[in-house]
């Protein structure tokens, strides 16, 4: 492996480590429904556990409400059951062929904690990326130590990676703080 594999193989995966965080963050609630926050929610269809995506159509009925359509009538209930049982919070409510999933207002304290829970996946992310950058570098010390790689390469390589390690940290810092900004909100 050369020395430009290894960077680029660091940068995919850093870059997958982002997207991570980002698909992380959009699951933590704001005072905004967003149908996303229902993705981990699954639901029993016919002995199978689906998404919930996939037995009904989500949409936004207004900034505070989510609305269901299940795709078959005699699903409302399973749906219904499965979000009041998942650990969203959320309280669905069935307006004949449509439920309505309201988002409850939060409390200061509320958002003090969701604001933790974003620093904290942040952080996760930016240790990950770190490991990334150690094991890129530790690759390039086994090519200048197999004699693949001079040493000089080796310090033009390594400043390469902490260039795209610094760059995604301040990528994480900024998706966290944006997140942070939005959960604050009133």
């Amino acid at each position: 492996m050369s020395l430009q594999a290894i960077q680029e193989q660091v940068g995919a995966k850093m870059e997958s480590s982002i997207a991570s965080l980002k698909n992380t963050l959009t699951k933590v609630r704001t005072g905004r429904a967003n149908p996303a926050l229902l993705d981990t929610v699954h639901v029993d269809y016919y002995g199978a556990m689906l998404p919930l995506s996939q037995v009904a159509n989500l949409s936004l009925i207004d900034s505070r409400t989510i609305g269901i359509q299940p795709w078959e009538k005699t699903m409302t209930a399973k749906i219904e059951k499965a979000i009041r049982e998942s650990d969203l919070g959320l309280n669905p409510a069935s307006m004949g062929d449509l439920i309505r999933v309201p988002m409850p207002m939060m409390t200061e304290e509320r958002r003090r904690e969701l604001t933790k829970v974003v620093r904290n996946e942040g952080e996760a992310a930016k240790i990950a990326v770190r490991n990334l950058r150690r094991d890129a570098n530790d690759a390039v010390k086994k090519l200048v130590k197999d004699k693949l790689a001079s040493e000089d390469e080796q310090k033009r390589s390594e400043a390469d990676i902490q260039k795209l390690t610094d760059r995604h940290i301040s990528d994480v810092d900024r998706l966290v703080a944006a997140k942070e900004q939005d959960i604050m909100a009133v």
